[in-house]
């Protein structure tokens, strides 16, 4: 029986190749980040979305609330002119949120100022805390 520990002779170069490829600032820079950035909390009556898309019309943007997901959709347009550097992303996009929560769909409510879409859910009444009281025997 022959055994091949070939691929192992150059395994410790490899991995020192791999963690230096992912620290190099450029490589991070470059990874696909979630559009529109978005911060959740939650309280014991509402869960809360806030999502930054600066530059949007209000007319631009679909909001829907499925069972168990809030989808944002929109489609950021380009200004025309020669760009000489271009960062901020243009173009169709969708952002799934998935909710663990029942939400009371008849009360949520959408506003946006000054680039930051806020979005409240309300839960509904079986997803809200209840206290227990115990009684002593």
């Amino acid at each position: 029986m022959v055994i091949d520990f070939s691929a192992f002779y150059d395994l410790p170069r490899q991995i020192d190749r791999f963690f230096d490829e992912f620290w190099k600032p450029n490589v991070i820079s470059q990874r696909r980040a979630s559009y529109p950035p978005v911060n959740i909390t939650e309280d014991q009556t509402n869960i809360y979305v806030d999502a930054e898309i600066p530059g949007m019309d209000i007319d631009d943007l679909e909001i829907i609330l499925t069972e168990g997901s809030l989808v944002i959709k929109g489609n950021r347009k380009a200004d025309n002119g020669n760009y000489y550097r271009q960062e901020r992303p243009v173009g169709v996009f969708q952002r799934i949120i998935n909710l663990n929560v029942p939400i009371d769909a008849d009360k949520v409510k959408a506003k946006m100022k000054n680039g930051l879409l806020e979005i409240v859910l309300p839960k509904t009444d079986e997803a809200k805390p209840k206290k227990i009281s115990i009684e002593a025997e």
